[in-house]
């Protein structure tokens, strides 16, 4: 792209971090550097480390998930084996949760996003992938499943909790007769013997086969949803609106009726399909 632009004289890159040395095939020559973070900014972030009796540490994981009760959080894997075998034991134990990792199709990382954003889903299993780039809302906790093996990604994955001026919390599960690796200092061990309430799961999301492309907008799908599907503010979730499709969030308890009364209905001269997603 720099090749094809050679008239260019101002070039101008922006970051969230200053960690990362600035490559010489960009070719800026005596560069200005804009820090806005010129204050000390106080982190909020608590480290914590989880002790495991065991080698296999998912009883404790659950344990741990118990402990903080409804809250939204990741669960951090090394390895896609990991993701699926937390997976399958969360399974067992009735606790919902999406997965993200590079083994996925982009599709259904995307929609594994979306419902953990909207709260169909309160628990992200991912890997390293899903430590930056991606669009979560504030999260009130992360799990180092596993360690990660640099400390960059230490800093990563916890970057996803305790933003700006919230505070959050980063769990380490470590194996009793475990080291933690030298980049993980002065945390304090996490009582977590009492456990929380847990509500039943509230939000369902349902698909809408028509997006952006046929000129459908939010408003159209709320529309939809107070006139045809009968409901109120209260029970319209979160909507996300994509180029060829939608997505949104009603009350578990009235999702599947909900799909069957809207199922084939018309937005915007389109007849489009309503599933569960």
């Amino acid at each position: 792209i720099i090749n094809l632009l050679p008239h260019i004289n101002k070039r101008i890159l922006t970051s969230a971090t200053h960690s990362v040395e600035i490559p010489g095939f960009v070719r800026l020559d005596k560069p200005t550097t804009i820090n806005y973070l010129n204050e000390k900014v106080v982190s909020k972030l608590e480290i914590k480390t989880v002790i495991s009796p065991s080698k296999n540490k998912l009883q404790t994981l659950l344990n741990l998930l118990e402990h903080l009760g409804n809250q939204t959080g990741i669960i951090f894997c090394n390895l896609r084996d990991s993701i699926d075998e937390v997976s399958r034991f969360l399974d067992k134990n009735n606790i919902n949760y999406s997965c993200f990792s590079g083994g996925m199709e982009q599709k259904d990382r995307e929609r594994s996003l979306i419902k953990f954003r909207n709260g169909t889903n309160q628990i992200l299993i991912a890997t390293d992938l899903g430590s930056r780039g991606i669009d979560i809302p504030e999260l009130k906790f992360i799990i180092h499943y596993e360690v990660p093996r640099a400390e960059e990604e230490f800093i990563h994955r916890n970057g996803r909790t305790a933003r700006v001026d919230a505070k959050g919390t980063a769990y380490v599960l470590k194996w009793d007769k475990a080291s933690l690796p030298d980049f993980i200092k002065n945390t304090k061990n996490a009582n977590i013997s009492k456990k929380a309430v847990l509500k039943p799961q509230y939000w369902e999301t349902l698909f809408i086969s028509g997006g952006r492309k046929d000129k459908i907008s939010k408003g159209d799908i709320a529309g939809l949803f107070f006139k045809q599907g009968e409901i109120n503010k209260e029970q319209l979730g979160n909507i996300e609106l994509k180029q060829d499709c939608a997505f949104v969030a009603v009350p578990l308890s009235i999702a599947k009726e909900l799909a069957d009364k809207l199922n084939n209905s018309r937005l915007k001269k389109k007849k489009v399909r309503v599933t569960i997603l």
